[in-house]
């Protein structure tokens, strides 16, 4: 039996509430940096299969803006936050008010800016995950870049090499009036420690 199949409804309401709580978060520390209400839709949360992830984000060789992270502490792993470029331009745009121009070429201001988006995310979702299993987590200088899909995972997998076979995939939506500008944020823990995790939420995996 997977991992997969072990989680019982309990379990995996807990790793929705990481969505909910980190989103909240994220929502509140993105207002605080651009000085504006930044609003973000309940987020969905699932499981799903590491070879899946590509897929999940329209496939291994659909180009995305890719912010990535290592994390690091007692549950180890990689964290991908996954946009449309095109979404990510409007994004830019509309929540941090900058001026950007409507090709997919991105100076170094907007990566940094996407950076620092990704980064308060990726800080948002770890602590409400640390807050639940009282593990110590923290994520890593993050690292940009356009890219297809499949290239990115790879970039991962050279840079940390093995990732786990299950991801924490949050779906995640900036709300800006009547637009709604989807995002991606998948945590693929080390192959031990979803194991970790889980036992910090009481989840048998014997």
């Amino acid at each position: 039996m997977s991992t997969l199949d072990k989680l019982a409804d309990f379990e995996m309401d807990v790793l929705k509430e990481v969505g909910n709580i980190g989103s909240g978060n994220a929502a509140t520390a993105l207002s605080t940096l651009l000085n504006k209400p930044v609003d973000m839709a309940v987020p969905k949360v699932s499981l799903v299969p590491f070879e899946e992830v590509a897929e999940r984000a329209g496939g291994a060789e659909e180009l995305v803006m890719a912010v990535f992270l290592r994390v690091e502490g007692e549950a180890p792993g990689n964290l991908f936050f996954l946009m449309n470029p095109v979404a990510a331009k409007k994004m830019l745009r509309r929540l941090a008010a900058m001026e950007v121009e409507e090709d997919l070429e991105y100076s170094d201001m907007e990566l940094s800016a996407i950076g620092e988006i990704g980064n308060i995310l990726a800080g948002s979702y770890l602590s409400s995950l640390a807050d639940l299993t009282k593990l110590s987590l923290a994520p890593s200088v993050p690292a940009v870049a356009m890219d297809m899909a499949g290239a990115v995972l790879v970039y991962g997998l050279m840079q940390y090499g093995e990732m786990g076979d299950t991801a924490l995939l949050i779906e995640t939506k900036f709300l800006d009036g009547g637009e709604v500008l989807d995002g991606q944020f998948f945590l693929i823990p080390d192959p031990e420690s979803f194991s970790t995790i889980f036992r910090s939420l009481g989840v048998p995996l014997e």
